[in-house]
This record gives structure tokens, sequence and C-alpha cells, in this order.
């Protein structure tokens, strides 16, 4: 094998291996040499348009710098002082302080507003407890009224002594009545039924209060028989004077009525007032003719036994 021509080729390369030849490897040529060198001045050329591109960045980034950097300093010096730059740098602390003071405020006032809130449950409460009480009060006053009148209609007879009903008379705060239940009483007019009263000292029955009529209405309730047809009971009531003014026989003019739905009516000269025995006592009263019969009330003052 020959070694290489240091004149800047190649000599022709041969290896023997095992007696036998190879073909020589071509030598290189003058055209080979002109390439490499071609294609290194190409590199060269390159490197250097890179680096000049890379200083005119610098520069401009350079020049750019300056200028904001100039343009910050005139903007400091034509609107910002020195004060105004820290109260810039300030006010972010500011700020968060009057953040937490206000987040105390709040808390602050939703304590107080908590606090007024079960006050004024408390007060509820307590509101709920007097009316309770008052409306105890009340029933208790109206009880003490209601015991106040019934020993008011006791106290003629504590002063004039014991008083008594005669027999089928019913003794009801300190007034002796008289109701026909017996067949044998029959019925009446309105004018004979007054008769059958005044001949045993009294009259037809004056109802002008809430306490009569219930009285009244529930003792025909307990005596009368439900299952037949309602009788009526002639009571001390009429309008024969003056049509549509109704008064009792003791001449007090008629304030409360309990009239039964459309009554009075004055049907065929309705003048006199009866009493039935109805559940509902503010609707027991009818008018009717004074000429037809019916049963009847008496009310007399009890006598005295002293």
């Amino acid at each position: 094998m020959s070694g290489p021509n240091f004149d800047g080729g190649f000599d022709i390369l041969t290896c023997e291996d095992d007696n036998e030849e190879h073909p020589p490897y071509p030598p290189s040529n003058h055209g080979s040499r002109s390439n490499v060198w071609r294609v290194s001045m190409l590199n060269v050329a390159r490197g250097n348009l890179s680096a000049v591109v890379l200083a005119v960045l610098a520069v401009v980034l350079l020049i750019v710098d300056i200028s904001l950097g100039a343009h910050y300093n005139n903007l400091t010096d034509t609107h910002l002082t020195a004060e105004d730059v820290e109260q810039i740098r300030s006010e972010p602390t500011f700020l968060e302080d009057s953040s937490k003071n206000v987040t105390t405020t709040m808390q602050e006032a939703q304590k107080q507003l908590d606090s007024e809130m079960s006050s004024q449950k408390e007060t509820n409460w307590e509101l709920e407890h007097q009316n309770k009480r008052q409306t105890d009060y009340k029933v208790q006053i109206d009880k003490m009224k209601k015991d106040i009148a019934s020993m008011r209609t006791h106290l003629p007879m504590i002063v004039g002594g014991c008083r008594h009903c005669p027999p089928g008379w019913i003794l009801m705060n300190s007034v002796c009545y008289y109701y026909s239940f017996s067949e044998s009483a029959g019925l009446k007019t309105w004018n004979k039924a007054r008769d059958f009263c005044k001949m045993h000292g009294g009259d037809l029955a004056v109802i002008d209060s809430k306490d009569k009529e219930n009285a009244t209405v529930k003792i025909l309730l307990n005596n009368e028989d439900l299952s037949k047809p309602l009788n009526g009971f002639w009571i001390g009531l009429r309008d024969s004077d003056q049509e549509g003014t109704w008064k009792w026989l003791n001449g007090t003019v008629l304030v409360e009525g309990y009239w039964n739905d459309g009554e009075p009516n004055d049907a065929n000269d309705e003048d006199c007032a009866a009493v039935y025995a109805k559940k509902n006592i503010f609707k027991a009263w009818n008018d009717f003719t004074c000429g037809a019969t019916m049963k009847w009330i008496c009310e007399k003052t009890p006598t005295s036994t002293s």
C-alpha cells in the first residue's frame, strides 16, 4: 500500500488482502478544492452578516431604551413630584387599611344588628305575654261584671226579704216568668194572652237584652218538642202605634232585635211579635197579625214572704 503524496493530491490507494486487487480510489482534482473554498467563504459571509444584524438590533434596542428613559424622566418631571410618587406608593397601604376599617365597622354593625334583633325578639315575647294577660284580665273583668249584675238582681230580694213565684212560674234573675207549655192552656191571640198575664199580676214578657233572649230561648228549647212544628210564643212587643217602630209594653223602643231572616215584613198587617225555639237565638223572632193564636210568655215581680 502506497502512502499519501503531500503535494496536495493523492496517489493511487491500493489494498491487498489474500492477494486480491481492488480498483484504486479516484484521486481528487482541482475542481473539488475550489468547491471547498467557496463553501468556506460563504459560511464566513453568513457569519459576518449575522453579526452585523445583531449589532444593528442592539443599537436599536439601546436607542429605544434611552428614549423610554428620557420619556419617563420627562413625564416624572412634568406631572409627578416626589411627594406624588410617594403618595402613589403609599396608596395601596392606605386602601388596605381602609378596607380593614370598613370590614371591622361592618362586623361591629352586624353585631349591633344581631343584638338589636335579639332584643326585639325578647320585646315581642313580652308583648305577646302582656297581650295574653290583657285577654285574661278582660275575661276576669267580664266575669266580675256579670257577677255584679247578678248580685244587683238579687239585691231587692235581700232588702225586701225572701221572694217567690206562684206555682207554674219560673224565678229567673229576680223575675217570675210563665210559659204556657201545657196543652190545657191552649192558644190565645196577642190581646187574650196579655189579658191572662194581667189577670195574674203581670204582663207579656219584655226581652230587652241578649241575656234575657238567651235564657228565654234555652227554656223553650228544653221544653218544646222539636220534632213537631214549632209554636210561637207571644212577647210584649208590637208596632201597632206606628208602623215600623217597635215598642215594648214598658214604653221603651226596641234597640236590638233578634228577628229571623226577612223579618219583620209586616205581611197582612203583622204588628205583634213572637219568639220561637231556635238554636240560633239571634234569629228567633217573627212578626204576626195580632189576631193569630199562639202560646205566650208572662212576667211579673216575685211576691215577698217577709
